[in-house]
């Protein structure tokens, strides 16, 4: 088997030119990341929804840097081959080009390829003050979770003419302003297909149709390990590993109650000799 090489920008600007997808998967842990990397995967985004999907948090507004710095280097130790995307939680950059370069700097050190944010032309100052610091920029645009409460929800962007031109506007802007390349969530496929043609750089979707260079999903989702309310239309479910693990746990758990587990071949001797002496020791220490 060929040796995987280490998927980088230049990798991730070639498949866009030869018309080869990408894989773009999220990681919060490593085991999840080394699975990926074994896989062949190109991509991971350790995303801010971990909050979500391994903290129980309802949403990702909660999330901190303390916990993408937990996720991030559990992930960047399982992965030698994937493009590793780090998430700017809520906060970590709004307030400021120096809090977004040094909170963009954290993750960079602990080993991401690059940083995510969220947000369009308001976002360019920072986009361009994180990639002067020499840190590449993905862009998030159309649905943004960070921004839910303006969105009014989960709801599909660019379904009218006054969305998409906002969209269009957006995604011009912080590509000048330096984002290597970017992610459309939640878009209908002829708008994402529109918006493509107006783009240079590498275009990539959740839930935003065929018209992009690659796609994105969080692994939770397509696994089928869902624990809350959110089961995306636009995920194609590859295994149902919620199914799989509850029974695993019922059984375990009536093994125990019916005394099959452990079993014999579960456990550990010793040798006739030593296991005489424990006994006489044990034996003589009661008696005293």
């Amino acid at each position: 088997m060929p040796e995987k090489r280490k998927v980088t920008l230049p990798v991730l600007r070639n498949r866009k030119r030869n018309n080869k997808k990408i894989s773009w998967l999220t990681a919060y842990d490593f085991a999840t990341a080394r699975f990926a990397d074994e896989a062949g995967i190109d991509m991971i985004l350790v995303g801010d929804s971990g909050g979500m999907t391994m903290m129980g948090k309802p949403s990702t507004i909660s999330v901190t840097m303390e916990d993408m710095i937990m996720f991030t280097t559990s992930v960047v130790k399982g992965s030698d081959h994937c493009f590793i995307v780090g998430d700017l939680p809520f906060m970590s950059y709004q307030i400021s080009n120096e809090e977004a370069v040094r909170n963009a700097g954290t993750l960079m050190a602990l080993g991401c390829d690059a940083v995510k944010l969220e947000g369009g032309k308001e976002m360019a100052s920072r986009i361009t003050a994180i990639t002067n610091a020499g840190i590449p920029v993905v862009s998030h645009l159309g649905l943004t979770p960070q921004s839910l409460s303006q969105l009014g929800g989960y709801r599909i962007q660019g379904k009218s003419l006054t969305s998409f031109k906002k969209l269009l506007t957006d995604i011009l802007a912080v590509e000048k302003a330096g984002a290597v390349f970017h992610l459309l969530e939640c878009v209908p496929e002829e708008v994402t297909q529109e918006i493509y043609r107006h783009v240079k750089n590498p275009l990539y979707g959740i839930g935003s149709g065929r018209h992009v260079d690659g796609q994105l999903v969080i692994s939770h989702d397509m696994l089928g390990l869902f624990v809350g309310d959110v089961d995306p239309k636009f995920v194609k479910k590859y295994a149902d590993l919620s199914s799989i693990i509850k029974e695993a746990f019922g059984k375990y758990k009536s093994d125990i109650e019916n005394n099959k587990f452990p079993e014999k071949k579960h456990l550990y001797s010793i040798d006739g000799e030593d296991l005489a002496k424990i006994k006489e020791y044990s034996d003589k220490f009661s008696a005293d």
